[in-house]
């Protein structure tokens, strides 16, 4: 029977289903007490992808490249000498205080190890040093949360990419520029949603397509403008007259393509062989509720970004995967991992953990610790004890946790069971995905308790504005490489502008082989703008808007006979399309009938 409880922090009421409880009492934890979003939220907050700042080294006292702002409270060390031996957590090793919150000890703990400076693999990376959450780059600049890629810049998510600029979610892709979502393509420009193609401009929802312009919902077509056929002669003269190198042409089609697709119906939900599923992007997976970005899974809940199959038995669990299973409340936890509980990085074969960070390496059995990462077991904040002591003493902070819980600075109550507080993260709100997924202004998130950071102050100085940029890349000089180029947005924007951005040598070497203008906004305003066309995290209830021969708001007719034939659609659905927005929204029978 499914229980209605109310949200400790937001105060909205949320359902614990009898499959949860059972999830629960599997894991040995508690029901939680913050609601779903409230939770991810939370979890989001740990999540630096794409900042990089100047932060001296504990070990080395140089000034490094880190993730983390210089005035934040990590002690950092070169990555390559955080995972080295010449340091061992051990020597941080502290008792137990039962006259203070536990949550409070770990904090103390947390403050005084080690972190990785970045979250790289160092020997994979060939000039790459720009990079964060990242491994086997070459030649690549200003990419995150990325692998297996070479002459890449300004993206997120980039997988075994080549030549990639200005990309979001790219996959096995050479030759693309400022798109979402493409997989196994190439050549494809100012897009989303592109798959198995190639030579692709200003498009969406294509797969198996090629030579194609402004065109939507295809499949298996060649040579296409707007959706209308050309021969292929007809169709190379054409695109000869589309003047892509020019800025202002750009702008003007962005503007007519979207208006273009409104005129397209598109599916409730965007998964695929999804079998008893709720969310949206889920890949090849089997009982995956309530999430979001999830490959190759199973009996997966209120989780994300689980891309790195395979993932089984997991819930609110947050980026990576790889053999996790039996995983709650955790972020960024994978690579053969097996019951992990309120874990933050947390890798390589580690189990039976629970409140930890950065630890792997074969460890097990951790309560509360930091900077595990030589197979030590029995430890409880960074002390290692004998199996029979930890399980005893570990039986004793729950029960200490629970009747000296932690309170944060909004006052909710820690208990065992929730997550670490958002006031341990060493990144501010909008320095974390939370302000991707949840965007707030300034005055939001400090009225919520969360901190935030103003840009900072820098000593350059402006000898170009956005609007003096020539219009075209074939009147693009060398000189440019010398100029600091203002930003559009000027810092007026909610999207971490820097107000000012530089472009590099191999960049303006692209725009010229691509014939491609300069853009006129910095990386990470053009990343937000990317943002925008990935679906939100949340889903509304909605009806199907086919109407029979056409869609009910007259714009969209069907090419089609569908099984309701000339009436309204009955099907209702979840989706992340509100009501409020333009798009067309068929459920995925109709949505089939018009595309395949």
């Amino acid at each position: 029977m499914n229980e209605i409880r109310k949200c400790q922090n937001c105060h909205n009421d949320f359902t614990i289903e009898p499959e949860d409880f059972k999830f629960y009492e599997k894991m040995q934890v508690p029901p939680p007490t913050f609601c779903p979003e409230c939770r991810t939220r939370r979890r989001f907050m740990f999540r630096n992808e794409k900042s990089l700042f100047i932060k001296k080294s504990s070990f080395s006292g140089q000034d490094i490249f880190s993730m983390y702002p210089k005035d934040s409270y990590p002690k950092i060390y070169e990555s390559k000498i955080w995972y080295s031996d010449e340091w061992n957590p051990l020597d941080y090793g502290r008792d137990v205080d039962f006259s203070k919150p536990f949550l409070e000890q770990f904090f103390e703990l947390l403050k005084e190890v080690p972190h990785p400076a970045r979250s790289v693999s160092e020997e994979t990376l060939v000039n790459s040093d720009y990079c964060n959450n990242a491994n086997h780059l070459k030649n690549c600049y200003l990419v995150f949360n990325t692998a297996h890629d070479e002459d890449c810049m300004y993206g997120n998510d980039i997988y075994d990419g080549r030549d990639v600029v200005d990309g979001l979610s790219v996959k096995n892709s050479e030759l693309s520029y400022d798109n979402f979502w493409v997989m196994r393509s190439n050549r494809v420009f100012f897009s989303h949603y592109i798959e198995d193609s190639h030579d692709i401009y200003f498009s969406k929802n294509l797969r198996a397509c090629s030579n194609c312009f402004g065109c939507v919902n295809l499949r298996g077509k060649s040579y296409h403008i707007f959706n209308e056929p050309y021969s292929k002669e007809e169709y190379i003269a054409k695109l000869e007259s589309f003047d892509v190198g020019s800025y202002k042409f750009i702008e003007k089609t962005k503007k007519k393509v979207q208006e273009f697709w409104n005129n397209f119906p598109n599916q409730n939900l965007l998964n695929r062989n999804a079998i008893n599923c709720s969310g949206e992007y889920i890949y090849n997976s089997k009982n995956a509720k309530n999430s979001y970005y999830i490959r190759e899974a199973e009996n997966v809940k209120y989780s994300q970004f689980l891309i790195t199959p395979p993932v089984s038995e997991a819930y609110d669990q947050t980026l990576f995967g790889e053999g996790s299973s039996f995983i709650y409340e955790s972020l960024v936890c994978g690579l053969n991992v097996n019951d992990l509980k309120f874990c933050r990085e947390c890798w390589s074969g580690m189990n039976e953990s629970q409140y930890t960070m950065y630890s792997g390496g074969g460890s097990s059995n951790l309560f509360g610790c930091v900077g595990m990462r030589g197979g030590q077991s029995y430890c409880i904040l960074n002390k290692q004890y004998s199996k029979e002591d930890y399980k005893q003493l570990v039986s004793k902070i729950v029960r200490h946790m629970n009747e000296m819980p932690y309170q944060d600075k909004q006052g909710n109550i820690y208990k065992y069971g929730e997550f670490f507080p958002p006031e341990f993260s060493p990144f501010v709100y909008n320095e974390t995905i939370a302000q991707e997924y949840f965007p707030l202004t300034k005055e939001e998130a400090l009225k919520l308790g969360y901190s935030w950071r103003d840009p900072e102050e820098r000593d350059y100085k402006i000898t170009v504005e956005a609007d003096d940029l020539p219009d075209h890349i074939a009147q693009v000089k060398d000189s440019i490489l010398n100029e600091v180029i203002g930003c559009a947005h000027e810092q007026k924007c909610n999207e971490q502008c820097t107000k000012a951005f530089r472009i590099i040598d191999k960049e303006l070497a692209f725009y010229r082989k691509m014939n491609l203008p300069l853009p006129r906004l910095c990386p990470n305003c053009r990343h937000y703008q990317r943002v925008k066309f990935r679906n939100p995290l949340k889903l509304w209830q909605r009806k199907c808007q086919c109407a029979g021969e056409k869609s009910d708001n007259g714009v969209y007719i069907n090419a089609t006979k569908h099984k309701h034939e000339d009436v309204h659609c009955l099907n209702e659905f979840e989706t992340s399309y509100s009501t409020d927005r333009a798009e067309i929204v068929y459920c995925e029978g109709c949505y089939l009938k018009e595309v395949v």
